[in-house]
């Protein structure tokens, strides 16, 4: 089934996206950073709203390497508080740092998603940060949770990226899927519907009013973008 997931930060956010055909939701506070964790009673409002799934960033800094024992104890209380509301899963990335370059930090991930051991979670971005994008995705599959890989690749044109994409959907599968998100429009699932089996997109600035990351969610414009989807 394809994914129109949509980054929503208020109720409203949530609702015009409901509305205009999103069948996922990314719920985050603090989008000028890339999203961090959203307040509970955010989370609570928006799940009472609307019927969408709903995916609750788990960030408490926007370093993805976290040591602070406060922040891991925040981040498991917070993963055990959001797993009693009726949400989907989590969005969530966690690093550290190693004489090559980042890995995965597999003790951090694995805590934190004990706290909620029913719920699903996409590794975001953070993946990006790894020297080795196909060796890290064999690794992700350890945690049986996953089931979703966030990224924009190398920053490249959107076709450029397409045959990267394509190799990384292959080695995840069907453990893990692709989901195409940072700046994805209707140029990038065009190029993407067209060529390769990848049918997952996360949208933010292009379903929002100015493409603003302070603007609000569009119903007309996820709208379009899951019709353009569908005819495929």
């Amino acid at each position: 089934m394809p994914i129109l997931e949509v980054i929503v930060c208020t109720v409203e956010d949530a609702i015009a996206a409901e509305r205009g055909g999103a069948n996922r939701l990314e719920v985050i506070s603090r989008y000028d950073v890339g999203g961090l964790t959203p307040s509970f009673d955010l989370v609570r409002e928006i799940t009472a709203a609307v019927k969408t799934p709903a995916r609750v960033m788990l960030r408490e800094s926007e370093s993805f390497v976290v040591n602070d024992q406060g922040e891991i104890e925040k981040l498991c209380d917070k993963a055990r508080a959001f797993a009693d509301l009726p949400i989907d899963g989590f969005v969530l990335g966690f690093l550290k740092g190693a004489p090559d370059g980042f890995q995965i930090d597999h003790d951090l991930v694995a805590r934190v998603l004990a706290c909620a051991p029913k719920l699903k979670t996409t590794f975001h971005r953070a993946f990006e940060e790894l020297p080795d994008p196909i060796g890290a995705i064999g690794e992700l599959k350890r945690h049986p949770q996953i089931d979703c890989i966030l990224s924009r690749g190398r920053g490249e044109a959107w076709a450029t990226e397409l045959n990267r994409f394509i190799e990384w959907e292959r080695a995840a599968r069907p453990e893990i899927g692709m989901l195409l998100g940072g700046g994805t429009d209707a140029d990038a699932i065009k190029i993407f519907c067209k060529a390769s089996p990848i049918r997952a997109f996360h949208l933010g600035r292009a379903v929002r009013e100015e493409e603003r990351i302070d603007g609000e969610v569009l119903e007309e414009r996820v709208r379009e973008l899951a019709e353009l989807i569908e005819t495929y």
